[in-house]
Parts: C-alpha cells; structure tokens; sequence
C-alpha cells in the first residue's frame, strides 16, 4: 500500500487554523484526483479543499464543525488501490449515502428528513366513519361497550371527522382527562374508541383539549452544532461588542424628495440600468460627506493603537445570506455615479448569496452600510464591521403626518441609525457625520453637484 498524507494547505489571510465545515467522503471511498473532498471555513469564506491524488481514503483527521491547524495530516490516501477495491453498496439507500453532496454551502440546515412524520403515521391512515354509521345504528348498548380488542388485528386508527363511536364509560373517562374523543384514532370497528385507544393517545403526548381549543405542543429539543460561517459570525460579534465601546445616534430623515427623483429615475430608465433603491443614494452622499470625517472611514487596531484612515471609501454592504451575515465590499465607491453603485451593490450582494463572492470581495471595507429593507424598523443599534470606526443603519420609509409651517403635512420619513467606536468618534463628531448626511439626502440635488 502506497499512503499519501494530505496535510491542511494555507489558505491565505494569515489564518493559522481552519474548521473543517463539511467532508464529503469518508474513509473506504475511492477518490479521483481534483474531485471535491471537503469545505474548510476561513475567517472570510468557505474554501472548497479537493483531492490532490486519486486513491482511495484510508484516514480522515477529524469530525465535521472542528479546527484544525494549518500544516496538519487532513487526509490519507491508499494511492495503490483502485476504484474496484472500494466498498460495495448493496441497496439504493446506501448508494445514495456513498454520493457526495453536489454543491458547496455557506451553513448546514437542518435535515428535514429527520423530522418528517413517517408513512404509516395515524394522519395519512385515516379514513371517515361515516359510511359505517347506518349499519351501526340497530347496535345494542351491550354492543356499544365492546372493547376494541375483538376488532381485526388489522384495522388501521381512524381519526374522526364527524360522529365518534365510543362507549359511555369511554366518553367518561374522556372528560375527566379532558381529552377531545375526536383528536384520538380510534382502532375498533368503524373507528370506534375505546380504552386502549385512549391509554396509546395519553402514552404518546396526547393532545390535550382545552376551553381554547389549543393543543399543547410535544415537549421536543432540537441541538444544532454551530459551525462554519456562524461560527465565525459568533465570534466576531462577541468580539467586536465586547472591546468596542459603542455608541449609537439616531436621526430622523425627510425623504420625500429623495423618493420622488427616485421614482423618477426608474420610470425613466435605460434597459441595461439597474433600478435603484435608496441605497446607491445613501452610497453617493456618504462618499461626499466621508472626507470631512477622516476618522469614521477607519481602520482601529487597539494593540498598536493606530488609526488607519482612508482616502478612498471601500463601502461595506451587510448582506444576508443562506449562511448568515456576511459583509461584501464596493472598493473605491467614490468613483462610482449613481447606476454604478446600484448595479455593483446588486453584483457582490448576489455573490455573497450564492457563494461565489471572492476573498478579496470580502474583505477590506473602511465603512459598512446595513439594511433591511422593508422590514427595518423604526430604529436599530447596529453592531460595528471591527475593525471600522462606524456603521450606518437604514430603517424603513413610511408615510407621517409632519409639520411643516405650522401645517400638517404628509412626507415620507426614514430614521438613520449609525453606531460608533466611541474610542475614536466622540459623539458631536457622530452626530455631525448623519446630520450631513440628512442635509444630501432631504435635498438630493446637492448630492450631484
């Protein structure tokens, strides 16, 4: 046997370990040299890692969800063995576990497969009693009492969806445990109920009645492995929040003239533009106000103590993704006009969705502007991009009655909500940055000249 050991390759970024997210095969298999073998988390992205030999796979270093440290044995391959000598797969259900995943993700959902009901469930079982009843109507009261004992082994449960055939002492015993005799299957003749019935639905959780017809739900916990991409987001956040003193501002904006030329532009649009939201405006008046406020477009590094401020402005757009969060960058968005920063903000937030954003589309903001949408709020604390100085939140628009020359008026209204480092930007200095920003965005006109 000829063994190859692969050893964790630097991925670049200066990273000294790396969590191993997803392996998509296991020890047995045989690999082809270049096929897709594993997803590895850097702090940016997931990495797809790919065999370097063909062999078959004799060792694999570790679990999925855990670290390990560049220059460590990853893989080991038999390089002598040939794709006849891997395991054989008897059923359809173990070929179908032996495949590897198709596609790379930024986060592991949850199998839905696990929670599926089962086929024979009592639910796709069911069947109506109705036909049944006229048959039943003569039935003696001695009868009625017979136990679903001497019912055909195999009868199916039936739920009930009109009259429920049970005995009086059935139906007692049903309202002292308070218990729906229409929620229970009933395994007798034509569905009937009896104590059996009502001693395998209280065994199993029994959905109790209640004067609200509520049902109290089964007592279940699902345990989920954070790894991969929120692993990282976990950690940044707990990090940025507990060493940067924070401070957030919040400021109310008119934007009604701003909504007005919005809609103008768009309604008037050439077929290769894009259309444009707020957030290309929000880009172009935050690039012209940037230079008066050196020290929130900045980087902070609190070891050295040495602010990093930029002439240019590398906007940061916060994006969610199937993953999580993640932060893809318009670098140099000063020099974009208005339909440039709306199709780039359109381009690296489609990257970072499907995955296909690069590691130096991920990094190397001096600013971050976070959105969401609709759906934003009346108002937000955003957390700071560490190692960034500031971060500009944008709330939803609505429609408020305002005053304005002592009359009431309508405008479209949206609040800024900004967060700062305030080891860097004091809070006049904070306040000042959004109050130039609303002074472009309630006069839009200003942001062009």
């Amino acid at each position: 046997m000829a063994s190859f050991s692969f050893k964790l390759p630097d991925l670049g970024e200066g990273i000294v370990e790396s969590e191993i997210v997803e392996w998509y095969v296991k020890s047995g298999d045989f690999v082809e040299e270049d096929q897709h073998i594993a997803d590895v988390m850097t702090d940016k992205a997931v990495v797809e890692v790919t065999a370097p030999v063909s062999g078959v796979v004799t060792a694999i270093a570790c679990e999925a969800g855990e670290m390990l440290a560049v220059g460590k044995e990853m893989i080991r391959f038999d390089t002598e063995a040939t794709a006849d000598q891997k395991p054989k797969v008897s059923t359809a259900t173990d070929a179908s576990k032996a495949s590897a995943p198709k596609a790379v993700t930024t986060k592991e959902q949850p199998s839905v497969a696990a929670i599926a009901p089962s086929a024979t469930s009592p639910v796709e079982a069911k069947k109506s009693a109705t036909d049944n009843l006229a048959s039943l109507s003569t039935e003696s009261s001695a009868t009625s009492t017979e136990s679903p004992s001497h019912a055909s082994a195999t009868s199916a449960p039936v739920f009930h969806s009109g009259a429920v055939l049970a005995s009086p002492s059935v139906r007692q015993r049903a309202r002292d445990e308070n218990i729906r005799l229409a929620d229970v299957p009933g395994s007798g003749p034509a569905g009937r109920v009896g104590h059996k019935d009502l001693d395998a639905f209280i065994a199993a959780g029994g959905q109790l009645a209640s004067p609200t017809g509520l049902r109290p739900r089964k007592d279940g916990q699902t345990q989920v492995k954070i790894k991969g991409l929120r692993r990282v987001i976990a950690q940044k956040m707990l990090q940025t929040k507990r060493n940067i003193p924070h401070y957030s501002y919040i400021e109310e904006v008119d934007v009604t003239a701003l909504e007005e030329l919005r809609r103008h532009l768009n309604e008037n649009r050439e077929a290769h533009q894009p259309k444009l939201t707020l957030l290309p405006f929000l880009m172009q008046a935050l690039a012209k106000v940037l230079p008066k406020f050196p020290h929130c477009n900045a980087h902070y590094d609190d070891e050295s103590s040495m602010l990093t401020q930029f002439d240019a402005v590398h906007m940061g757009i916060a994006t969610m993704t199937p993953g999580g969060l993640m932060v893809p960058v318009i670098k140099h968005s000063e020099t974009m006009d208005l339909w440039q920063s709306a199709a780039e903000i359109s381009r690296v937030a489609d990257a970072a969705r499907n995955g296909t954003a690069k590691a130096e589309e991920l990094s190397g903001s001096s600013i971050t502007i976070t959105s969401l949408g609709a759906i934003g709020g009346i108002a937000s604390t955003p957390i700071i991009n560490a190692p960034e100085t500031a971060i500009i939140g944008v709330n939803k628009l609505q429609e408020r009655a305002m005053v304005r020359d002592g009359a009431i008026v309508v405008r479209t209204m949206m609040n800024l909500s900004a967060s700062f480092d305030h080891r860097i930007v004091d809070g006049y200095d904070g306040a000042q940055l959004i109050q130039a920003l609303k002074r472009l965005l309630e006069n839009p006109g200003a942001i062009f000249v």
